[in-house]
């Protein structure tokens, strides 16, 4: 089933690495490198840099926009790897309904470790205060067969190998 991936979603909460690894994995495998924050409206960056969490209400739109985005680039032959949050399962299930053959990567890692890697990194809209509001949002894509999680505190390359390994049937 793995074997014809179109579309790799690299998700987890903000700092786990998703633009990292979704866009080696685009070079690697290879697709089209997408950020779903790309996809946000103004309102939602200004509120989130404000450090004030999304709404669920707020984010319905901008997932519709991923989903619709991802449907015209398989359309176009295309294959995609998507660097998306996918916090809450209504929203993974929103990307299912899309109707794409499609493979979840789950970067997993504990709070210490992500929140040493945000405080690292610059130019980003997402401040670490936020982060324990992902991680309350997140809801754990355990029993869900199109998902494999790929523990984070392996080396880079380790991570992007297991990431090719999944969308590759390998």
């Amino acid at each position: 089933m793995s074997g014809d991936v179109q579309v790799a979603v690299v998700m987890g909460v903000s700092g786990s690495g998703k633009t990292t690894i979704a866009q080696a994995l685009a070079e690697a495998w290879p697709a089209v490198f997408l950020d779903a924050d790309d996809f946000h409206s103004d309102e939602a960056r200004a509120r989130m840099a404000s450090g004030q969490p999304l709404t669920d209400a707020m984010r319905q739109p901008w997932v519709e926009r991923i989903a619709a985005e991802l449907q015209r680039r398989v359309a176009a032959g295309e294959r995609v790897s998507l660097a998306f949050s996918g916090l809450r399962r209504r929203h993974r299930d929103m990307l299912r309904e899309a109707g794409l053959p499609m493979r979840f990567l789950f970067l997993q890692g504990d709070r210490a470790l992500i929140a040493a890697r945000m405080q690292a990194r610059s130019g980003h809209y997402m401040p670490v205060s936020l982060l324990d509001s992902q991680f309350a949002t997140l809801e754990a894509p355990d029993g869900e067969s199109d998902v494999q999680a790929i523990a984070i505190d392996a080396t880079p390359d380790s991570v992007l190998a297991q990431a090719l390994a999944a969308v590759s049937g390998g």
